[in-house]
């Protein structure tokens, strides 16, 4: 684009600012087509790091957790688009994980960050903050609206992973924005609103954006259902 002169005639500075507006927009977040996407997990899990033999288990393609212990990829992902379904029980509290730099125990929940899912119908959770709602950057920022499904029901999440940049579209809706850089303090979020203590390790603008994918587990009494999860690297 030719740089603006005092003699650049009036419709082609129109035409200039036209380009400019349309190369700087932002992305349209949508539920993409994934048939040619790779499988987050292997059927057999072969390719994940399970806490152990028998907390994970795939069914007829899918996924589920008998106890409150994470599942996690064996290799480590940057810049890249999570597609899923999920589906809740009543009172379900799960969530999903991304730029896990520590799997080990409880490690990850102060060094990644989670999306939260939950079944914001249920009594345990229609009340909690927005922060700990469906879709929810879980701790740092609420989605801007709720539009999880009722326990039973299959839910469909997209995770535009772009480093310190994250979005989330839920049920076809785009919840979530996160721009990681703003939250440069490690107790109150750009709001004002302060940040749960245990995620106070490192402030969110710090954060690698490299790390492992991972799938909280059954949080409580409440089970969570996963299938077709995949992935694909930008």
């Amino acid at each position: 684009m030719k740089p603006y002169t005092a003699f650049m005639p009036i419709s082609l500075i129109a035409a200039a600012l036209t380009l400019t507006l349309k190369a700087t927009a932002g992305t349209e977040f949508n539920h993409p087509d994934t048939s040619t996407w790779k499988a987050l997990f292997s059927p057999d899990l072969s390719d994940a790091i399970l806490p152990d033999s028998t907390t994970w288990s795939v069914k007829d393609g899918i996924l589920t957790a008998s106890a409150d212990k994470a599942i996690w990829t064996l290799a480590d992902y940057e810049h890249y688009v999570l597609d899923l379904e999920f589906m809740n029980d009543t009172n379900s509290n799960s969530g999903v994980v991304i730029y896990c730099t520590d799997h080990e125990g409880t490690g990850w929940i102060a060094n990644s960050i989670e999306v939260q899912l939950t079944d914001d119908h249920g009594s345990k959770w229609k009340n909690k903050k927005g922060i700990m709602k469906c879709g929810a950057i879980f701790g740092f920022l609420a989605p801007e609206k709720i539009v999880v499904k009722k326990p039973g029901e299959w839910n469909r999440m997209t995770l535009f992973a772009n480093r310190q940049q994250i979005d989330v579209v839920i049920n076809g809706e785009h919840v979530t924005s996160m721009d990681m850089t703003k939250w440069t303090s490690n107790e109150t979020n750009p709001d004002g609103s302060n940040i749960p203590s245990w995620l106070r390790k490192i402030a969110v603008a710090e954060k690698p954006t490299r790390g492992k994918i991972g799938l909280q587990g059954m949080h409580g009494p409440a089970g969570i259902w996963f299938r077709n999860i995949r992935v694909k690297q930008l």
